[in-house]
């Protein structure tokens, strides 16, 4: 079977959008993971404010620390949207060639972007365990890739797994809402312009609805997303330079235990704001990106297969 081209340009673009917000935002959701990782203890805690732990890196001159897991999240960000976008275009086209129906209802959406996204949490738990673990340790103390991943079993790898296929959910709601959305806009502009379209949406266009679809997926999913976070978080008494005791194993019942006797109700959403102010730039940033440069993908995939087309016919002839 050949190369799906049109969900190869897909993937691509959307990779690549992932990688670019990543990249930006990566400062912003360094400060959002070490506030949502940290419980109450004795009535105390080490960050009242998201802000305070910008200010505790700028006070210990470990501002760079901010950027600590950057290439392991960029990595896990770029694999994790190809995948995804890939599966999802791929199982798009698959159902409405085998079901005959021009466009897909939003049941079948739900669960085909359900789909993709379980695929990519098994294929990149490693790499976002990794990351998380990386971005939560003390600032400036933060270990290699091979190092975080070798440190403990291989299970440890694994370790949210759960909670990540749960949270395929969220994706799921996000471009669902989004699919559904920007159908009815260009179908909006469609009408207007009396039977004619453009098939992509304007940068501000995409923003907004990024934006909107992204914020409703995350306050639907917001308590998962912390108690996975915890789940994958550093030990607090791992500092990077001497040799540890072996990683305690944290699970949802004990976080969740956790939580509950020491913030109550309300710190299920701690860091809420926080998590709804990156994830909704960063889903905003990626799917305006995705769409500006999905035709320059296509063009260059098609490009490049045209090339190895050619080389191959006089490979054949000479």
């Amino acid at each position: 079977m050949g190369v799906d081209i049109e969900s190869l340009s897909e993937a691509t673009s959307g990779a690549i959008g992932s990688l670019l917000s990543t990249t930006i935002l990566y400062p912003l959701d360094t400060c959002k993971t070490k506030y949502q990782a940290e419980v109450r203890a004795h009535g105390q805690q080490k960050y009242r404010k998201l802000s305070d732990v910008l200010w505790e890196a700028i006070s210990n001159g470990q501002v760079h620390s901010l950027y600590q897991g950057l290439g392991t999240k960029n990595l896990q960000s770029f694999i994790s949207q190809f995948v995804y976008f890939y599966g999802y275009s791929y199982f798009k086209r698959l159902y409405l060639k085998r079901s005959g129906n021009k466009s897909i209802g939003t049941k079948a959406n739900l669960i085909i972007a359900a789909t993709a996204g379980a695929c990519t949490a098994i294929i990149t738990q490693p790499l976002d365990t990794a990351s998380s673990r990386m971005q939560t340790s003390a600032f400036g103390k933060s270990k290699g890739l091979w190092k975080t991943l070798t440190e403990g079993t291989w299970s440890d790898a694994f370790d949210g797994l759960g909670i990540s296929l749960l949270l395929t959910s969220n994706p799921a709601i996000q471009y669902t809402v989004f699919d559904q959305l920007k159908r009815r806009m260009l179908k909006g502009k469609q009408n207007k312009a009396g039977g004619t379209s453009p098939q992509a949406l304007s940068a501000f266009a995409a923003f907004v609805l990024g934006a909107v679809s992204k914020s409703i997926a995350t306050v639907l999913t917001y308590p998962a997303i912390r108690c996975k976070v915890m789940i994958q978080a550093a030990d607090p008494n791992e500092n990077g330079t001497e040799k540890t005791q072996p990683r305690s194993r944290k699970t949802l019942a004990g976080v969740v235990c956790a939580i509950w006797k020491r913030e109550g109700v309300l710190g299920f959403f701690k860091g809420l704001h926080a998590q709804i102010l990156k994830t909704v730039l960063s889903s905003a940033l990626l799917l305006m990106i995705k769409e500006k440069i999905a035709a320059t993908t296509w063009v260059l995939i098609l490009a490049i297969r045209r090339y190895l087309f050619l080389t191959r016919g006089r490979l054949k002839s000479a």
